[in-house]
């Protein structure tokens, strides 16, 4: 039997809530696995989810992950990649999200080592999308890494894709035809704009197309102790664009729960696999603060904060003094930018 939900009042809203279930079943709309996410999968029947998305463990030396050679990992992750394939139903997606791999000061790309793993199952990459953000370990011997993308991929060329529920406001909402039968009517479509392939989502940068959300740092109102955390914002634009409401949504590498959050928050039915039990009590009791509108979420859309040049981290220490010239060389650059504008 299916769990019923509760029905939790706070602030004046009723929000349904759904218990955590830790096996699956049809009927069920939130499940948490905490074990190996191959024994999860023998569970599932075939074609029952509309879309995976996960960030998989990198390989890349972190406390939390065992260090192997890259050969030997991408053979594990093809292994559970096409159970994963075997539980996507047709019309559904897998967004797999990915950073670098480096090692002795050399980068490997993983989404390139990913694509033929995905290729020889016979899917189709629909986008390779870059999610930019500003805040990040700083390299001394190459350019600072600030980015990760999202490789998009279906099973088959007829698949869901929701354009109108991610939209972004137009630059020119104003913009008219300049000639032909439509001329002087405008040339935009009133919903708003394609969002791209490379995400940034704040008002601004609505408009150059970069996903600029923020990475989950330490003055991130979603920071838990997982060392390599998304935000829920990222995976929301692709609930809302790869399913329907009601649909599957399934992280197997749920962490502490993101996915989850982000697919029940837009009324998916949600369930994810996590190994460590430390994440999954902390999964749990964000679940938990989502029900009681107690959780801290960064809303999708919201500005990121840029500063006004007032405040003091923001201002060119003294000790940057190029030379005799009481000019900072940093402020040199600035100008020197804004000049060729």
């Amino acid at each position: 039997m299916h769990s019923l939900p509760l029905l939790e009042e706070q602030d004046g809203q009723t929000r349904a809530h759904f218990q955590v279930q830790n096996h699956f079943s049809p009927d069920e709309r939130l499940i948490l696995y905490e074990g190996d996410v191959n024994h999860y999968l023998q569970t599932i029947p075939d074609e029952t989810v509309t879309l995976i998305i996960t960030s998989p463990p990198y390989n890349l030396g972190k406390n939390y992950e065992d260090r192997t050679s890259i050969a030997e990992y991408l053979k594990i992750q093809a292994e559970t990649i096409q159970q994963l394939y075997r539980v996507l139903k047709n019309d559904g997606s897998i967004c797999w999200q990915v950073g670098n791999y480096v090692h002795d000061g050399e980068v490997f790309p993983l989404d390139i080592l990913y694509y033929d793993i995905f290729k020889k199952l016979g899917m189709f990459l629909r986008n390779r999308i870059i999610w930019h953000f500003e805040h990040g370990l700083h390299a001394s011997k190459r350019f600072s890494g600030r980015y990760e993308t999202i490789l998009w991929f279906t099973k088959s060329d007829k698949y869901i894709f929701n354009l109108d529920s991610v939209r972004v406001p137009s630059k020119y909402p104003g913009k008219l035809h300049y000639k032909g039968p439509n001329k002087g009517k405008p040339s935009g479509n009133p919903k708003g704009k394609n969002p791209s392939d490379i995400w940034e989502i704040i008002s601004d940068d609505w408009d150059s197309g970069i996903w600029n959300i923020p990475n989950v740092k330490s003055n991130h109102p979603e920071k838990t102790s997982h060392p390599c955390q998304f935000p829920v914002e990222l995976v929301e634009r692709c609930v809302l664009a790869l399913t329907n409401e009601e649909d599957w949504v399934f992280d197997p590498y749920a962490g502490v729960g993101s996915s989850l959050i982000a697919g029940i928050k837009n009324g998916r039915r949600a369930m994810g696999s996590e190994k460590e039990a430390e994440y999954i009590t902390i999964a749990k009791q964000r679940i938990q603060s989502y029900f009681s509108n107690t959780i801290k979420l960064r809303p999708i859309g919201k500005p990121i904060h840029q500063p006004t040049g007032n405040e003091k981290v923001a201002q060119v220490p003294k000790e940057w003094g190029n030379g005799s010239d009481s000019t900072p060389l940093q402020g040199k650059l600035l100008a020197s930018e804004e000049d060729t504008e």
